[in-house]
């Protein structure tokens, strides 16, 4: 004969309690859960698109890899045509010997220098009180690395050019890389280790 198991007034209270706790924590760990996977996605597409862009090499064996972080380099100059801007960026090493004196002391960059001219097309700006060009559409990166192993021929310079599409938000190696200025362009600065751009200090 089993025995009535009788309840007191504060037990009924407590279990609807203990039931509603356990379904908001249910609803908690369903919410990081989520979380975590949107997260995960993210890291995921930002992972595939940095390894395609830095999975590119130019027609000249120039590996877009070789200038990665080149978005945190130091600005070196710029400079502009009538529908580009350009904003040079070197890394720390060709920095260093910018202000050591490079090339104006008749100096040759160091092994290891990169230089990364990003272009933009330009437009009219709509919103500044007075007549200015502006950035519109990002374009081409035009890459340079010192590596006289690599590139005798050329003065030690390695030379190449990727696009930028922003209709698909890709990068491309321009297949012109090797007919393209290049050396060829640079030679008329051959004196200051081929280098057009003077540092503009800041």
């Amino acid at each position: 004969m089993s025995e009535l198991v009788t309840k007191t007034p504060a037990q009924e209270q407590l279990e609807p309690k203990i039931e509603t706790l356990t379904a908001v924590e249910r609803i908690a760990d369903v919410t990081i859960a989520a979380t975590a996977v949107a997260v995960l996605a993210l890291l995921v597409a930002t992972a595939v698109y940095a390894q395609d862009k830095y999975s590119l090499t130019s027609p000249g064996g120039i590996a877009f890899s070789d200038f990665r972080g080149y978005e945190d380099w130091s600005v070196a100059s710029s400079a502009a045509t009538n529908e580009i801007l350009k904003v040079i960026v070197a890394n720390p090493t060709m920095i260093k010997a910018y202000n050591a004196g490079v090339p104006v002391n008749g100096q040759p960059f160091p092994e290891g220098s990169m230089i990364v001219k990003l272009q933009w097309k330009l437009k009219k700006s709509t919103e500044a009180p007075f007549a200015v060009d502006v950035p519109d559409v990002f374009a081409q990166a035009f890459v340079m690395e010192k590596d006289s192993k690599r590139f005798p021929k050329t003065g030690g310079w390695g030379y190449a050019v990727f696009n930028y599409d922003a209709a698909s938000d890709k990068f491309t190696a321009d297949p012109k890389s090797l007919s393209d200025c290049g050396n060829a362009c640079h030679t008329a600065v051959k004196a200051k280790d081929y280098i057009f751009h003077p540092y503009e200090k800041r």
